[in-house]
Protein backbone atom coordinates (compact mmCIF):
# COMPACT_ATOMS: atom_id res chain seq x y z
CA UNK A 1 0.00 0.00 0.00
CA UNK A 2 1.53 3.34 -0.99
CA UNK A 3 2.08 6.13 1.53
CA UNK A 4 1.90 9.81 0.70
CA UNK A 5 2.86 13.06 2.38
CA UNK A 6 1.98 16.60 1.44
CA UNK A 7 4.90 18.70 0.21
CA UNK A 8 4.06 22.22 -0.96
CA UNK A 9 0.42 21.21 -1.40
CA UNK A 10 1.41 18.24 -3.56
CA UNK A 11 1.16 14.60 -2.56
CA UNK A 12 4.48 12.80 -2.74
CA UNK A 13 4.80 9.04 -2.41
CA UNK A 14 7.21 7.81 0.27
CA UNK A 15 8.67 4.39 0.96
CA UNK A 16 7.49 2.06 3.70
CA UNK A 17 10.72 2.83 5.58
CA UNK A 18 10.15 6.59 5.38
CA UNK A 19 6.56 6.10 6.50
CA UNK A 20 7.64 3.96 9.46
CA UNK A 21 10.27 6.55 10.44
CA UNK A 22 7.69 9.35 10.33
CA UNK A 23 5.25 7.29 12.38
CA UNK A 24 7.96 6.65 14.98
CA UNK A 25 8.78 10.37 15.12
CA UNK A 26 5.10 11.22 15.58
CA UNK A 27 4.74 8.66 18.36
CA UNK A 28 7.85 9.98 20.12
CA UNK A 29 6.53 13.53 19.86
CA UNK A 30 3.10 12.57 21.18
CA UNK A 31 4.69 10.65 24.05
CA UNK A 32 6.86 13.63 24.96
CA UNK A 33 3.84 15.94 24.94
CA UNK A 34 1.85 13.51 27.09
CA UNK A 35 4.76 13.31 29.51
CA UNK A 36 4.80 17.10 29.88
CA UNK A 37 1.01 17.29 30.26
CA UNK A 38 0.94 14.58 32.92
CA UNK A 39 3.78 16.20 34.87
CA UNK A 40 1.93 19.54 34.77
CA UNK A 41 -1.27 17.91 36.06
CA UNK A 42 0.64 16.04 38.75
CA UNK A 43 2.41 19.22 39.85
CA UNK A 44 -0.90 21.09 40.01
CA UNK A 45 -2.39 18.34 42.20
CA UNK A 46 0.64 18.46 44.47
CA UNK A 47 0.46 22.24 44.76
CA UNK A 48 -3.27 22.11 45.49
CA UNK A 49 -2.65 19.70 48.36
CA UNK A 50 0.39 21.45 49.90
CA UNK A 51 -1.80 22.90 52.66
CA UNK A 52 -2.54 19.41 53.98
CA UNK A 53 1.03 19.03 55.23
CA UNK A 54 1.44 22.37 56.99
CA UNK A 55 1.91 22.31 60.76
CA UNK A 56 -1.15 24.50 61.24
CA UNK A 57 -3.37 22.41 58.97
CA UNK A 58 -6.78 21.70 60.53
CA UNK A 59 -6.50 18.02 59.56
CA UNK A 60 -6.14 15.18 62.05
CA UNK A 61 -2.88 13.24 62.10
CA UNK A 62 -4.60 10.32 60.32
CA UNK A 63 -5.90 12.64 57.61
CA UNK A 64 -2.45 14.20 57.18
CA UNK A 65 -1.00 10.71 56.79
CA UNK A 66 -3.61 9.87 54.12
CA UNK A 67 -2.76 13.05 52.24
CA UNK A 68 0.97 12.36 52.58
CA UNK A 69 0.42 8.89 51.07
CA UNK A 70 -1.57 10.41 48.20
CA UNK A 71 1.16 12.98 47.57
CA UNK A 72 3.81 10.25 47.52
CA UNK A 73 1.74 8.34 44.96
CA UNK A 74 1.59 11.50 42.83
CA UNK A 75 5.36 11.93 43.03
CA UNK A 76 5.83 8.26 42.07
CA UNK A 77 3.62 8.47 38.97
CA UNK A 78 6.54 8.86 36.51
CA UNK A 79 7.73 5.40 37.58
CA UNK A 80 4.29 3.84 36.90
CA UNK A 81 4.39 1.04 34.32
CA UNK A 82 1.93 2.91 32.07
CA UNK A 83 3.70 6.30 32.23
CA UNK A 84 3.06 8.51 30.37
CA UNK A 85 0.02 6.76 28.87
CA UNK A 86 -1.91 6.70 32.12
CA UNK A 87 -5.52 5.60 32.37
CA UNK A 88 -7.84 7.43 34.76
CA UNK A 89 -7.53 4.48 37.18
CA UNK A 90 -3.73 4.88 37.25
CA UNK A 91 -3.99 8.28 38.96
CA UNK A 92 -4.16 8.18 42.76
CA UNK A 93 -7.40 9.27 44.40
CA UNK A 94 -7.27 12.19 46.80
CA UNK A 95 -8.48 11.49 50.32
CA UNK A 96 -11.85 12.93 51.28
Amino acid sequence: MPHYIAVNNTLVEITDEEYAARQAENLASETAMLNVRNRETRNELLAASDWTQFNDSPLTDDAKTSWATYRTALRDLPTHENWPSLEDADWPTAPE
